[in-house]
């Protein structure tokens, strides 16, 4: 008789453990966001004055600004414990430190002398960067640069770390910023086909490209593409169905004579980089795969700057020789462009777990 009520008690727990996991997938699957599958016209946060490309050489910065919150104080539980409880890993970074590397941030784009500026992680308002309007915010550091926003990620409420409800990531809403000093005459989200198992499919990035047209005085186009392809992503098997998407998308601007630049957080590593060329046998069980070195036409040119890497892990806080570092974000464009200079920009990861790449090219 005295262990009935521990049963019952026991009962109960996995009655309201289970009834928490299906409350948790019915919200997700009637809230899901579904984006289109077909091209989507984006509309300008902020115009320029300057309708026409003039110039033969253009400056490009490329730079996951990690929504804020992954600057060199920060770790992030789903690199560490991953998807059921945070451990001694941060959920959210205190808003003080978001907002450091916010300003970080917005001192960079001030002071960087670049055309088009293409950023990914950017939200617009997400319980995970304190809602701050991080968007708006760059909007305004940039003036007479238009402005676009690509959503590829939004969630009513991000459940995650699953066993603390209490603690959980929240709602979000993120994505691409791209900002030019040229008015695009066209910008166009294209979902990126592949998707996540579910149920994760259904609280993870939908991920999309920005991709936008400058008219040139010459009356081709110049078409830059602002990307962030899947994480999260063993044997990179995702990937491998987005590049076949971004390759055919690229290919076809070029074959009607217009110039081509792609650019942003990869995931990957350039063709023949290796992953680990910062921290030789140094891993740390990290693993990073490599765009396929015969995946597009040899006359295409990555771009990167092999001395300084453009990622760190989140296991835990930055630090020196100790973190693993490697490097996913560049460049690639088409064999009309030329790059002239191509360089990473050290910040010793102080404003988020990326850092920018600067790029100059001349359209020939």
């Amino acid at each position: 008789m005295k262990k009935l009520p521990y049963r019952r008690a026991l009962q109960l727990a996995a009655g309201i453990f289970l009834l928490y996991f299906i409350v948790i997938f019915i919200h997700g699957w009637l809230s899901d966001w579904q984006p289109s599958d077909e091209p989507t016209p984006l509309t300008l946060t902020q115009s320029s004055p300057n309708p026409v490309v003039t110039d033969s050489v253009l400056r490009f910065v490329v730079w996951n600004v990690g929504f804020g919150g992954l600057g060199a104080e920060s770790d992030f539980f789903f690199d560490d414990e991953g998807m059921w409880y945070s451990g001694s890993s941060m959920t959210r970074a205190p808003k003080d430190l978001v907002e450091k590397n916010l300003q970080g941030a917005l001192d960079f784009l001030k002071t960087t002398q670049a055309d088009f500026f293409l950023l990914q992680e950017v939200d617009v308002q997400a319980k995970r960067s304190h809602h701050l309007r991080q968007y708006d915010a760059y909007v305004q550091a940039l003036p007479n640069f238009a402005a676009t926003f690509a959503a590829n990620y939004q969630c009513d409420r991000v459940p995650i770390p699953l066993l603390e409800p209490w603690n959980a990531y929240g709602d979000v809403l993120s994505g691409l910023g791209t900002f030019s000093r040229f008015q695009p005459s066209q910008s166009i989200r294209y979902q990126l086909p592949g998707k996540y198992p579910m149920p994760d499919r259904m609280f993870q990035l939908d991920r999309c490209l920005a991709v936008h047209h400058f008219p040139i005085e010459n009356g081709k186009e110049l078409i830059v593409i602002n990307l962030h392809n899947a994480a999260y992503d063993p044997g990179d098997k995702i990937k491998a169905i987005q590049l076949p998407y971004l390759r055919d998308l690229a290919l076809a601007e070029y074959a009607k004579g217009n110039y081509v630049v792609l650019g942003g957080d990869w995931n990957q590593c350039p063709p023949h980089f290796r992953f680990d060329a910062f921290m030789p046998g140094k891993a740390q069980g990290f693993v990073q795969g490599n765009i396929p070195p015969d995946f597009f036409p040899e006359d295409w040119i990555f771009a990167y700057d092999p001395t300084l890497p453009t990622n760190r892990k989140t296991r835990d806080p930055y630090e020196k020789g100790k973190t693993f570092e490697t490097l996913i974000d560049f460049f690639l464009v088409s064999p009309n462009v030329q790059v002239k200079s191509v360089k990473g920009v050290n910040q010793e990861f102080r404003f988020s777990d990326h850092q920018p790449v600067w790029l100059e090219v001349e359209l020939r």
